[in-house]
C-alpha cells in the first residue's frame, strides 16, 4: 500500500488532542472500530504518543519451531523489527490478545527507544514492565507477563497489515495514544482528523468551563442555542483558541 507521510504540523496537532476526540471524529466518518481494545499505558506519560505504524505479526508458537536457540538467528523477525522500525514510528505488535506470554521485554524496548521510535503497542504482554515504564518513550500493553514470547508466540511477518486489539492496523496508519489508550487513524485521514479535533478540543474546554460554572448541558453540548455559540466565539477571541 502507499504510505502517506505524517507531517510535522499534523504530528504536533495530534500530540495535543485526546483519543476520545479522535474516536468521535472517526465515528462521524463511519469508522467505529479504530480503538485498540484491551491495551493500557505501561506507565502514563504527559505527552501523547503519535507516529505511523510499523507492524510485527505473531502467530501461535509451535514447539518444534521455537526453541530458545532461535534468538541466535540474526534474521529473527522480533529482533529485526526492533532494529528496522524507523525513527518516529510506532512499533505495533499483533499478539492475538494473548497476554499469557510477553511479546517483548525491557532490553528490546529500550533499544527501540534508543533508535528514536515514537512508541510501542502490543495487545499481549510485556516482560520487565517496570523498566519499560521508566522509559520516556510511551508503551502500551495488555498486562505484564514474565514468560518469553517463544512460549506462545512466533514472530513471523514485519510491516504487513495486522490486527491489534481487534482493530485493523495497516503500515503507515497513524497511531495516537494517551492515558485512555490508542486510536488508529487511517493514514489518508490524519491531517483532517488533526484539524477537526483541534477545534473539538477548543470547544470542549469552553464547555467544561461553562459546566464548572453551573451551566446546563442541554443546548450547550452539542451547541444548539445561538447564545452559547456567541459565548464560545467570545471565549475564543479572549483565549486565542
Amino acid at each position: 500500500m502507499t504510505e502517506h507521510t505524517l507531517s510535522d504540523e499534523t504530528r504536533a496537532k495530534l500530540k495535543k488532542v485526546s483519543t476520545a476526540s479522535i474516536a468521535t471524529a472517526l465515528y462521524k466518518r463511519g469508522l467505529r472500530n479504530q480503538f485498540i481494545q484491551g491495551v493500557v499505558p505501561v506507565a502514563p506519560k504527559d505527552e501523547n504518543m503519535v507516529g505511523p505504524a510499523f507492524t510485527l505479526r505473531y502467530i501461535p508458537a509451535r514447539e518444534d519451531r521455537n526453541p530458545i536457540t532461535v534468538f541466535r538467528n540474526p534474521d529473527h523477525p522480533q529482533r529485526v523489527a526492533v532494529e528496522t522500525c524507523p525513527a518516529g514510528h510506532v512499533l505495533v505488535m499483533d499478539g492475538r490478545k494473548d497476554a499469557r506470554a510477553a511479546t517483548a521485554g525491557s532490553i528490546l524496548i529500550t533499544r527501540l527507544a534508543m533508535r528514536g521510535a515514537a512508541g510501542v503497542v502490543t495487545d499481549a504482554g510485556m516482560r520487565d514492565a517496570e523498566g519499560i515504564g521508566k522509559l520516556d518513550m510511551p508503551a502500551y500493553y495488555a498486562k505484564p507477563s514474565a514468560p518469553t514470547n517463544l512460549t506462545l508466540h512466533e514472530a513471523l511477518d514485519i510491516n504487513v497489515p495486522i490486527s491489534c486489539g481487534d482493530a485493523a492496523v495497516f503500515p503507515g496508519d497513524v497511531l495516537v495514544g494517551d492515558k485512555d489508550g490508542v486510536m488508529v487513524i487511517p493514514a489518508h485521514l490524519a491531517g483532517e482528523i488533526a484539524d477537526e479535533c483541534t477545534g473539538m478540543e477548543s470547544f470542549e474546554d469552553f464547555v467544561l468551563e461553562e459546566v464548572l460554572g453551573g451551566a446546563a448541558i442541554i443546548g450547550l453540548y452539542p451547541c444548539t442555542k445561538d447564545e452559547n455559540q456567541q459565548k464560545y466565539d467570545a471565549w475564543r477571541r479572549k483565549t486565542g483558541r
